[in-house]
């Protein structure tokens, strides 16, 4: 995802605000949950980092730790998940409801993700079969996003 990300401007506050969410998904069988944790960039709206995993404070870390330093910085905006509370410095974290509109961004994108790969709907036909390929269908899926969103910003 580096390669297509854009990085912030030093001289905008604003060009480092993300907003963190996770959706529920699943491999082979709806038991098997695959929590996807995202980091979304509310200014140029690019992915800056992922994560795959269950929903526990360990890959809120991992999600935290792969976000780039550059975007580190700033302000993060959630839901009121503990998760986040554990890893996000105090000083950071906005805790927020859906009804601020301060986590719309990446809620969208969530949709936008569901409306795109079938493997993420909630009630589907169409599924991974293994981890490996769910990340890998996502990474790609990552990759190309951000590289559209690139190009818009240019």
């Amino acid at each position: 995802m580096s390669e297509t990300l854009i990085p912030p401007d030093a001289n905008d506050a604003k060009a480092t605000i993300l907003e963190l969410d996770e959706l529920w998904s699943f491999v082979l069988k709806k038991t098997n949950q695959a929590w996807i944790w995202i980091a979304l960039c509310r200014k140029t709206r690019q992915v800056v980092a992922y994560a795959v995993g269950d929903r526990s404070e360990k890959t809120c870390h991992r999600l935290w730790e792969a976000i780039p330093h550059a975007y580190r910085i700033g302000q993060c905006y959630t839901d009121f998940w503990n998760a986040y509370q554990a890893v996000i410095p105090e000083e950071q974290h906005m805790a927020v409801g859906k009804e601020t509109g301060e986590t719309a961004h990446v809620e969208r994108w969530n949709n936008t993700l569901r409306q795109r790969l079938a493997r993420f709907v909630r009630k589907t036909l169409s599924f991974s079969k293994t981890l490996v390929m769910h990340d890998a269908c996502l990474r790609l899926f990552l990759h190309c996003y951000n590289l559209e969103r690139a190009t818009h910003s240019l």
